[in-house]
């Protein structure tokens, strides 16, 4: 049996567009993370109930149901309280980011980004402690 703190951590990478999706993919990877990906809202709440990951990359302009109520759903639920946000956009307006924010997102990143600046900010968000619900 594997020790639970020697696995990596999962990353849920969700986007509509499929290179950042691929590019995000293949970075995590690299960067010795587990990860799963998602092409939208709905998809991404169906593989967050089938295995919780411990952070997700989430776009936020995306079909079906968009990066927003996706952050809303996942915050609001106690069991659930472990999981850490980072929203990307290519929307980088001040209101976005607050909005995100105040729906409980731990992070924001806008597009095009750095993919140095992109794995920093995961493993900075994955070596703080999660905040209480």
């Amino acid at each position: 049996m594997t020790d639970p703190a020697l696995s990596p951590a999962k990353v849920l990478i969700v986007d509509d567009e499929p290179n950042i999706l691929l590019s995000l993919q293949f970075l995590m990877k690299k960067a010795g993370y587990a990860v799963r990906t998602a092409k939208d809202g709905e998809e991404a709440l169906a593989e967050i109930a089938r295995e919780m990951p411990d952070i997700v990359l989430l776009d936020v302009m995306m079909p079906k149901l968009d990066g927003f109520s996706v952050c809303q759903r996942i915050k609001s639920d106690p069991a659930l309280a472990g999981v850490r946000v980072v929203m990307l956009t290519a929307r980088g307006r001040d209101v976005e980011r607050e909005k995100g924010l105040s729906l409980g997102a731990d992070d924001y990143i806008t597009k095009p980004f750095s993919t140095k600046d992109a794995i920093d900010r995961v493993a900075t968000l994955l070596a703080r402690p999660v905040k209480p619900a």
